[in-house]
């Protein structure tokens, strides 16, 4: 049996793994960064910032409160220093999630919406 690969886009038979997931998080910390207890905290924040929502999906005006994830806009390997930076966050359905990893939605719209929901939070100066 074949199934279309979540990393890298290609086929592959069930019962092979890909390289690519080996390359993913090869050589770096990323998953000794999303293992801590500071970024669990802070996914949790950013699924109630955007109301247990994919942000994508409402701005479409549908509303998908399953599966949800919290996606790093900059990727985490490029911009560590940005691990818990709330505009660099973003929770995102599964199925969006998978296409913001492979680039096929636009950084600077997932940026603006992520900004968005950050400006509606922040209290207003008097």
């Amino acid at each position: 049996m074949f199934k279309s690969c979540s990393i890298c886009g290609k086929i592959h038979d069930t019962k092979i793994k890909c390289k690519a997931r080996k390359i993913t998080y090869q050589n770096t910390n990323e998953r000794q960064l999303r293992n801590k207890y500071c970024w669990e905290k802070k996914s949790k924040e950013i699924r109630e910032r955007a109301n247990y929502l994919c942000e994508v999906c409402r701005d479409q005006n549908i509303f998908t409160y399953d599966n949800l994830e919290v996606h790093h806009i900059e990727k985490l390997r490029d911009r560590k220093d940005l691990l818990l930076e709330n505009n660099n966050l973003i929770c995102l359905c599964t199925e969006h999630h998978k296409q913001a990893d492979k680039g096929q939605i636009d950084k600077q719209y997932l940026s603006r919406l992520a900004m968005e929901r950050e400006s509606k939070l922040s209290p207003h100066a008097f």
